[in-house]
């Protein structure tokens, strides 16, 4: 695999590309091998789509996704924007569920109330809602193809296009009716359109570019930190253009920032053209101090604002973490940076490295730092700040904005770079594509894989609620007519799958006998009664590397 890859990167280079002949087939050699990478990720993501149970998050925005579409207005999951749970609603309109009377609960009941209490199929409903995330995924990976063909030759774009394919957290999430990877493929959609304001265009690209953040903005509220970084992207962009401009530098950062706030307010009108918002049903805590002013001071809709105030409060509440099979009260700054190398194939944690030592080395490539390396570095700063060491999807914009730089490796003309990006390449298609179809739970081989991850880290890093579909075949498969204990961590309704199982925890341990079925995040941070229960089993059998079984 590694020759194949070689001969492919050696001939859509330079002299290489030139020796190939006839000329017809040069230009179509790129365009199918793109299209053969976007096709695998698409197998793989609608494969974990199709099989996969909600996770954890995916029943809230799902049933916020049918109220947008049935009572247009904003009510439910406030701290989110809606623009990301408005794409869902493409797939749940298609869906056509029974929606009924508006939900007076939380917006966790009303996730459940929508799947298994409504006459819904869970099944059909989540996989159509899941369908619009999939297709964004695949055209931001466009975006990494064309961001590192602009920057370099038509290698560096196949490079970055394979590692973005191939990435298993990109695939795991990607594959999910949340809002990680849109507003990760917005951010770094901003930033290309950025970079091509630089050479040229600037009247169209950076109102695009700021639509484009604006999107970010309108979908998750941790893009906010990106903000400053992406208007001082834009002064340079138009700054390199007309040097010793300084007005016109900050008119196009003002106009980035401009856009972006429009596109936020859009997204609000579109789901209600009147801006209803009751912040008496929702509980927003008040926000002292510097967090208070600049909330007050954002020129968004209220319900925005408040939705900052709601996170401001969740930031600040006390969470549990786990790394390395080490249970902890808080969170700890470098979580990020050890889960991502966990979590992260080997190849392509290498050709990260080596790309981001590439755009700073080569001289023609280092105008392209700033707009590649930096916003990724301020991300990843501001969420080592967070409080909630939860899972790698916290961070999901580098795999995209460092398989740009890692193409960049291509560029520096050595004679080893294309033996080793192929080389390297190759192993994270092994690596990627022997974990299939369960992605989610995926860790490196020298962390000992995805079934070690469990021991390492726990929630979206390996056991979001995802394999309860599987769990119940592998009980009728292997264990039928058993006594089942569960112990399940995430969204979905056992019984809805024809799981019939009790609470070990709420009945005496004389009595707990059988299967003992766990999900893997709750035996990573148990203590009391089910700690004893755990170890006085013994474990014999798996399902999706998330849960675990146990008899007892």
């Amino acid at each position: 695999m590694a020759r194949a890859l070689h001969w492919v990167l050696e001939h859509t280079t330079g002299a290489g590309a030139r020796r190939l002949a006839p000329a017809g087939r040069r230009r179509l050699l790129v365009p199918l091998l793109a299209v053969v990478l976007l096709a695998q990720m698409a197998f793989a993501m609608v494969t974990a789509a199709v099989e996969q149970t909600p996770t954890i998050d995916e029943p809230v925005y799902v049933a916020t996704a049918a109220e947008y579409l049935h009572e247009h207005r904003v009510r439910h999951n406030p701290e989110h924007p809606p623009l990301g749970k408005l794409l869902i609603a493409v797939g749940v309109a298609f869906a056509d569920p029974h929606v009924g009377a508006p939900f007076p609960g939380t917006q966790e009941d009303a996730g459940r109330h929508l799947l298994y209490e409504s006459g819904n199929d869970p099944w059909r409903l989540m996989l159509w809602a899941r369908l619009p995330v999939i297709a964004l995924t695949l055209l931001l990976g466009l975006v990494v193809f064309v961001f590192a063909r602009d920057l370099a030759v038509p290698a560096a774009a196949l490079t970055a296009l394979a590692l973005y394919t191939l990435s298993p957290d990109l695939v795991a999430h990607g594959s999910l009716a949340t809002l990680d990877v849109p507003a990760a493929g917005f951010l770094l959609t901003s930033v290309w359109l950025l970079w091509r304001a630089r050479s040229g265009r600037p009247g169209l690209y950076l109102p695009s570019a700021g639509a484009a953040l604006g999107a970010a903005l309108a979908t998750k509220m941790s893009a906010l930190p990106a903000v400053p970084v992406l208007m001082a992207l834009a002064a340079l962009s138009v700054w390199s253009r007309r040097p010793r401009t300084v007005r016109r530098a900050l008119l196009g950062a003002v106009a980035v920032a401009g856009t972006a706030a429009a596109v936020v307010w859009a997204a609000y009108l579109a789901v209600d053209p009147r801006l209803r918002w009751d912040p008496q049903a929702t509980h927003v805590p008040v926000v002292h101090g510097l967090r208070g002013l600049l909330v007050r001071a954002m020129p968004l809709p209220q319900a925005y604002r408040d939705g900052m105030r709601i996170q401001f409060g969740l930031e600040n509440q006390a969470w549990d973490g786990f790394l390395l099979g080490h249970r902890y009260a808080g969170a700890r700054w470098y979580y990020l940076p050890v889960a991502l190398t966990v979590k992260t194939p080997l190849g392509m944690l290498a050709l990260w490295a080596a790309g981001a030592i590439a755009l700073v080395a080569v001289r023609r490539l280092r105008p392209a730092a700033p707009y590649v390396l930096v916003p990724a570095a301020v991300l990843l700063a501001s969420a080592m700040t967070g409080a909630r060491d939860l899972g790698t999807r916290y961070a999901v914009f580098l795999p995209m904005f460092l398989a740009v730089a890692a193409g960049c490796l291509l560029a520096a003309r050595r004679r080893w770079a294309p033996v080793t990006a192929a080389a390297l390449v190759a192993f994270v298609a092994v690596s990627s594509l022997r974990t299939f179809p369960y992605y989610l739970p995926y860790s490196n081989e020298a962390f000992g894989g995805p079934a070690k991850t469990h021991l390492l880290l726990h929630d979206s890093n390996v056991d979001w609620g995802q394999d309860l579909g599987r769990l119940a075949d592998r009980l009728r498969e292997r264990y039928p007519d058993e006594r089942v204990w569960l112990v399940y961590k995430g969204s979905g309704v056992p019984s809805s799958y024809g799981i019939e199982a009790s609470d070990p925890r709420r009945a005496p341990a004389r009595e707990v006998h059988g299967l003992l079925v766990v999900s893997d995040s709750a035996a990573a941070k148990a203590q009391g009664r089910l700690a004893e229960l755990l170890r006085s089993s013994r474990p014999v059998d798996e399902v999706g590397h998330s849960i675990t079984l146990y008899r007892r």
